[in-house]
């Protein structure tokens, strides 16, 4: 077992506190946690902690991530783990859009009101397959896993003075509605796809595989440990997020 390193990232839209059991660095506004170690891993997982809106972002698949020289694109899915009422994710458009309609309402700012803002609450679970117009929205605390890619092209940004990629993202974006829906996190597999495999389970699984184990209740709540294939994890009873390879 190799419990992993937490490399705390600020961000405009993070928060000036986290949960105790983060231990954050005082003064900063830490918007997520990423775990690393245990050399060049596959799958990442991270937590968000948002007092913002993020801006309206996409990632390529991995075609289009490797045509422009990177190793893989991006999938990601996000455990909601808790929401400010109100809150709300950003996901795909409203309606189907030309490439060049994206473009122009990134630009005027209208792709806010272009995207399909659905309301979220903790426990919910979506999975956002690369290509798909996104944002998480202000006040909502979530574990996201991931393909260990760090390509992010923002088409909006609510005026923050942040670089935009208008031409990476627009090219690499699905302007449709989300084809996808916000699930009620139920114990089993949630992810069974290509790039990887998610359970939300209260003991051990997938003990075939190098996995990811996300403690959410009990011990090691906010941490990350990493177990080769055939290694039981020990870590009581509460529920976790288990998370490795497809088979």
């Amino acid at each position: 077992m190799l419990k992993l390193d937490r490399h705390y990232v600020e961000k405009p839209w993070g928060r000036d506190k986290l949960p105790a059991a983060f231990n954050a660095p005082l003064g900063k506004r830490i918007g997520e946690v990423w775990f690393s170690g245990g050399g060049d891993l596959p799958l990442l997982a991270k937590y968000i902690f948002t007092s913002e809106r993020l801006s309206i972002q996409v990632h390529p698949n991995d075609q289009q991530a490797r045509a422009r020289g990177l190793a893989q694109g991006k999938s990601e899915c996000w455990y909601i783990l808790d929401a400010d009422p109100g809150a709300v994710l950003g996901l795909g458009l409203k309606r189907e859009a030309s490439r060049d309609e994206l473009r122009s309402a990134a630009l005027d700012g209208s792709i806010e009101q272009l995207m399909d803002w659905r309301p979220v609450r903790a426990g919910d679970f979506v999975f956002v397959p690369s290509g798909t117009v996104h944002a998480i929205g202000a006040g909502i605390s979530l574990l996201e896993f991931q393909q260990n890619s760090d390509v992010t092209y923002r088409l909006y940004d609510y005026g923050r003075p942040r670089e935009l990629h208008l031409e990476d993202g627009v090219d690499v974006s699905e302007p449709a509605p989300f084809d996808g829906s916000i699930e009620r996190a139920t114990e089993g597999t949630l992810v069974d796809g290509p790039h990887f495999t998610l359970v939300l389970a209260n003991k051990d699984s997938l003990q075939d595989r190098q996995r990811w184990v996300m403690p959410l209740d009990g011990v090691g709540v906010g941490d990350c440990f990493l177990f080769d294939a055939g290694e039981e994890a020990e870590l009581g009873t509460g529920r976790m997020l288990i998370g490795a390879r497809p088979s």
